[in-house]
């Protein structure tokens, strides 16, 4: 008769009740998994940032342009490597309903201060050279059913075409994809050149401007010297790293991190005191039997790794079955979700950590019980018995 028997059956004594343990263990991985994927696909953005990249834009609000004089100085500023702009478009294809996030930028600094878009080097070309080309994100694409050469007619609820109406004309030049899988590919980029000369109004300004330092020592360093170099004057700038620009962008909506912590915190105390007492119980109730496997030759510490064992395998079991019900949910939502949480996917990282809980958790819940078992005193349990 083997431990592993011996524990499968003490496991199995009462159906129910390891059932209900289970259970329970269950629905806290299954939260686990699925918040914890949500919270990683809210913050994409920001875990992804580069840590050389900086943002800067009006100091009263973003959404406050700047004037596009101010991109030739940020470019001068010491430490400053490589200096981009974007202007935001409002763009939507058909139906305003039919969002397409757009953006008018200068396209070979575009893609040198943002090198995680992956371009074909034929289509990357393409983009370049085409005044009215296009280039839209992967997920776009596949949602609108567009292709490259194209073309389409993209509509702004801001701003105005010089001709009249409120829509342009572009080709598809390119479909751009993202070195990481969790990497939003739901947006689009045209040639500002083209927007300058066909928006009917604010043509001498830019949303933001997004640059490159030297070394992200520098960080602190530049942008304080763009702040102070723009300070007093008629459009005063904030200038931040890409990180703390986006995790402030995100927080507009919550402290997403705050909530899945008080979620998870919450469902694990509960299974942690469950999973503890049901362990204790069970235990006591084989007080007698633990008396006789002394008597029969098992050791203390035998005894103390069988009772261990025992409550590891229930908070495996449990744990396991719940995370890979989340990542079956999870995979089951992402083509649903592609268009509002891109990012959306159970990383090996997740996978990886909720196994140390389940492992830290099916220690802390059968320590106290083994080691309750190990220092039994065989007169006391044949007492009780």
């Amino acid at each position: 008769m083997t431990d592993l028997y011996l524990i499968y059956k003490n496991m199995t004594r009462k159906p129910l009740r390891l059932f209900l343990t289970c259970f329970a263990i269950f629905i806290a991985f299954l939260l686990y998994g699925a918040v914890t994927a949500l919270k990683g696909a809210l913050d994409s953005g920001v875990e992804m940032s580069a840590d050389d990249r900086l943002v800067v834009v009006n100091r009263i609000n973003f959404t406050n342009p700047l004037p596009i004089s101010y991109v030739q100085k940020i470019r001068s500023v010491e430490g400053v490597e490589k200096v981009t702009f974007q202007n935001w478009f409002g763009g939507y294809y058909q139906d305003p309903k039919q969002q397409v996030v757009t953006f008018a930028a200068e396209p070979e600094s575009y893609l040198d201060v943002y090198p995680e878009l992956l371009v074909e080097p034929e289509q990357r070309q393409n983009w370049l050279r085409d005044r009215q080309g296009l280039l839209v994100g992967k997920a776009i694409a596949e949602q609108f059913g567009w292709k490259v050469g194209d073309k389409i007619p993209l509509n702004s609820n801001i701003f105005s075409h010089k001709d009249g109406g409120q829509t342009w004309d572009f080709n598809i030049s390119g479909i751009y994809t993202g070195e990481d899988e969790q990497m939003d590919t739901r947006s689009a980029v045209f040639h500002y050149q083209y927007f300058r000369e066909t928006n009917s109004w604010n043509t001498d300004s830019v949303g933001w401007i997004g640059l490159t330092t030297k070394d992200p020592a520098l960080n602190e360093q530049v942008a304080k010297r763009i702040d102070e170099m723009f300070a007093n004057s008629s459009a005063e700038t904030d200038t931040s790293t890409e990180k703390a620009f986006n995790k402030a962008f995100i927080e507009q909506i919550g402290n997403i991190g705050l909530i899945i912590f008080g979620v998870v915190f919450m469902a694990f105390f509960t299974i942690l005191v469950l999973v503890g007492n049901t362990m204790a119980l069970a235990v006591r109730e084989r007080t007698g039997e633990i008396a006789v496997l002394k008597t029969l030759g098992f050791n203390a510490s035998r005894i103390f790794r069988m009772v261990l064992a025992e409550s590891m395998l229930v908070t495996l079991l449990g744990g396991l079955a719940g995370l890979g019900t989340a990542y079956l949910l999870i995979e089951g939502a992402k083509a649903a979700m592609a268009r509002f949480l891109p990012g959306l996917v159970m990383t090996p990282e997740i996978a990886v950590q909720a196994v140390g809980y389940m492992l830290a958790l099916g220690l802390i819940t059968g320590l106290l019980p083994a080691f309750k078992a190990m220092r039994l005193n065989l007169a006391t349990a044949f007492a009780r018995g």
